[in-house]
């Protein structure tokens, strides 16, 4: 296959996705009218001056929000990139054999999927976090340097378009060849996208390909943004705060933005020179790097004082936002906080004394190698002071369900697993082991995904009413926060589990004994794959859907005295646009109040109302099978289809109750099941599923029953043929659930009891 066709494609059926989601929102929204009323109009549509001026104003801004909004839209982009890459990575590993990509097509996938992630998608998005909120925090009217910070993110466009050019000149030229001679595309093809790792180790990086040219300026061109955007925040903190805001009361994000600032000022000028020596081994014939020269060590130390404090970089604003947004959803202020602060400080100056324990096996004096063994464990002490207190903040709180909450302790978990199976990889002896294995790949993917987009995900949620004046779909949100939990433990799990069998890493071909772990693996990239979806999809249709927010205190912040700057500035902000009066918390809460004294019912009078209950739960609930039912076989027909579900299942289900093995008698025992098992078994669960009955608990409902139909209807599918089996499977339930739930819902089986209030 194609792969840069392959990848092109699967980009733009994710824009137009976005695209059609946004129209059909707008489509939908109806717009109060003067009279009270709701209009039924279609909304004005967008005319070409109005376009024009919206492009100039977005790209000529020094607003630190609108910035900000820059920063978060381009990083999310660059990780839908780099994400469809991760996803065909883990495709092409579904079977020991390179019969998907080629060898040399997986070696492009794993070397920009790594680069595109590390350098365009986590510091855009935390800088775009910090350009919005960080001034709101201390107080400050904007970031210290607006102009200089507008030049900071439009660097960032250009560098991702010089380091992925060869993807882009390989499907223009694919395209124009349609039409121009293949001769005169000489150019264009020349350009290959590197295959060299994303560590870029020499003799590989000096291999003759001009897209590494391209990537290396790109990359130079993204650390002078990333530098320009750490002195602008350190400028803001230090000189921008109110004056009511000290050092000992600076908010905890705002110290880790200061924190990580200052890591990038000392790592990535480091990292610029060394690129610049290596673009000049290239091109000008210099030896810094090559064996008669400085020798490919030279390298590894520069690229690893840069790469290390580089993680510490994208790590701590992660941490920054656990430690802000953890204690409003349980209900207590953050527990030690002057020793978050401390181990945030310890953590920066150490970073930069354990890039050596990457570099074990390369023949480094032992005496050296064990002085980097001892940093490198002792860098463990202020990451689990962190942890050790957000589990006591957690303690004993008044925990709410949300989200955010969800992220928040889904990370704490995967964290713990991956900080401390780090904490293995510094000691040598293990180190030498288990060094170039899945078990480096697993253990940094659990911090790297475990808390970084987690805590980008949470940040989303806790800020989307700030941001947005709209409330998101909160039990969409629970689902998919769930979903990305337990994707990604699946898959990341998994690999330690492939590294502890000592399966090597960065390898297209492997031993066939290891094709069942990379399958559960990719089945669990696939389900954070769909779980991201679910949030930009949340995050588009609320943004014109959404409830309009009518407080400025959407989670209660006041009662829990944890009402912080940003949101006062919000509240401020609704009064002066909306006149809405400022929330006061709920100091005294409603009392025990008494039942009244009542004649109790008679028997029959208790009977009747149960019954009718039941009746008409089970009429509507056979009402909702059937139609879930008729629609999940729709799905499995396009499974038979492709010929990844043998439709011979049905028969042998029919031999299960006695009757002979019929496709037709099997199919009609399917439809009964789906008619009255479990609808009943739903709507008697509909009490205890997260949410009211609606299309979100059917979701949640057809995920845990997909469980039993993938075993029993498994007809020893392998390889990618298993995958899209599962993937048919889980799509075809959730057919099943929003069938289910929705005509449930139409017919008022079930109707929602209460509100649940914020989560």
């Amino acid at each position: 296959m194609n792969r840069a066709l392959t990848e092109v494609s699967l980009f733009a059926v994710v824009v137009v996705g976005c695209l059609l989601t946004i129209v059909l929102a707008r489509r939908a929204r109806g717009e109060p009218s003067p009279d009270g009323g709701y209009a039924t109009g279609h909304r004005r549509e967008l005319s070409l001056a109005e376009a024009k001026a919206a492009a100039v104003r977005w790209t000529t801004t020094t607003n630190h929000r609108e910035i900000g909004l820059l920063y978060i839209a381009f990083g999310t982009v660059a990780a839908i990139w780099g994400g469809i890459d991760a996803m065909m990575i883990r495709t092409h590993l579904l079977t020991p054999e390179a019969n998907l990509w080629t060898e040399q097509t997986y070696n492009e996938l794993f070397t920009m999927h790594g680069l595109t992630m590390l350098i365009f998608f986590v510091t855009p998005v935390f800088f775009g976090i910090g350009n919005y909120f960080l001034p709101l925090l201390i107080g400050a009217d904007d970031m210290a340097f607006p102009r200089l910070n507008a030049i900071g993110f439009w660097l960032l466009p250009p560098s991702l378009l010089l380091a992925r050019l060869g993807i882009v000149a390989e499907v223009t030229g694919a395209m124009l060849a349609v039409v121009v001679p293949g001769e005169w595309l000489s150019v264009l093809l020349a350009f290959q996208e590197p295959a060299i790792g994303w560590t870029m180790y020499p003799p590989l990086s000096l291999a003759p390909n001009p897209q590494t040219n391209f990537l290396l300026l790109g990359l130079h061109l993204s650390g002078i943004a990333t530098t320009i955007g750490g002195i602008n925040f350190i400028a803001t903190v230090v000189y921008e705060r109110d004056e009511s805001i000290g050092w000992a009361n600076l908010d905890i994000f705002s110290w880790n933005m200061l924190i990580t600032s200052a890591i990038v000022i000392f790592a990535f000028p480091l990292l610029g020179t060394a690129l610049l020596m290596l673009l000049l081994d290239r091109n000008f014939g210099t030896t810094f790097f090559t064996v008669e020269g400085g020798g490919p060590i030279l390298w590894q130390h520069l690229l690893w004082f840069w790469g290390h404090p580089e993680v510490y970089i994208i790590f701590l604003p992660a941490t920054g936002l656990m430690s802000l947004i953890l204690p409003k959803f349980v209900g207590r202020k953050l527990f030690g906080f002057k020793f978050i602060v401390y181990s945030t400080i310890a953590i920066g100056v150490l970073s930069f004394g354990v890039w050596a324990h990457h570099m074990f096996v390369t023949g480094v004096d032992p005496r050296i190698r064990a002085s980097f063994m001892a940093t490198s464990i002792a860098i463990a002490v202020p990451s689990a002071i962190k942890v050790f207190n957000w589990i006591t903040t957690m303690w004993n709180g008044d925990v709410r369900l949300a989200a955010p909450l969800i992220l928040c302790v889904g990370s704490v978990g995967l964290f713990i697993v991956g900080g401390v199976t780090g904490i293995f990889l510094a000691v040598i002896p293990v180190d030498v082991i288990y060094h170039g294995t899945y078990y480096v790949v697993g253990h940094f993917h659990l911090i790297i995904m475990g808390i970084i987009p987690f805590m980008m995900f949470a940040a989303s949620y806790y800020w989307y009413p700030l941001i947005t004046g709209r409330m998101y779909d909160r039990r969409l949100a629970i689902f998919q926060s769930s979903l990305l939990v337990i994707g990604s433990g699946l898959t990341f799990m998994t690999l330690m589990a492939l590294g502890f069998l000592e399966h090597p890493r960065r390898y297209a071909t492997y031993p066939a004994e290891y094709s069942g772990l990379h399958v559960v693996a990719t089945v669990g990239s696939f389900i954070i794959g769909i779980s991201v979806l679910m949030w930009l999809y949340n995050m588009l249709w609320s943004y014109f859907q959404g409830t309009p927010v009518e407080t400025a205190d959407p989670w209660e912040l006041k009662a829990t005295q944890q009402f912080t700057p940003e949101w006062q500035w919000f509240e401020d902000r609704l009064e002066r646009k909306h006149g809405i009066p400022p929330s006061e918390p709920e100091e005294v809460r409603p009392s025990y109040v008494p039942a009244q004294e009542e004649r109790p019912p008679s028997l029959y009078g208790r009977i009747v109302p149960v019954a009718r209950r039941a009746l008409s739960d089970a009429g509507a609930g056979a009402a909702g099978g059937f139609v879930g039912t008729v629609l999940m076989t729709g799905v499995l027909l396009v499974a038979v289809a492709l010929g990844v579900f043998d439709p011979e299942s049905f028969a042998n289900l029919a031999t299960l109750v006695g009757l002979p093995a019929n496709l037709a008698l099997g199919y009609s025992l399917f439809l009964f099941a789906g008619m009255t098992v479990w609808p009943l078994l739903f709507l008697s669960l509909g009490e205890y599923l997260p949410g009211e009955l609606t299309f979100i608990t059917g979701l949640w409902y057809a995920t845990v029953i997909a469980s039993g139909f993938v075993i029993a209807f498994y007809t020893g599918q392998t390889g990618l043929e298993l995958v899209t089996y599962l993937v048919f499977a889980l799509l075809a339930h959730w057919i099943y659930g929003l069938g289910l739930a929705g005509m449930i819902t139409y017919l008022g089986g079930r109707r929602p009891t209460s509100s649940e209030g914020p989560r």
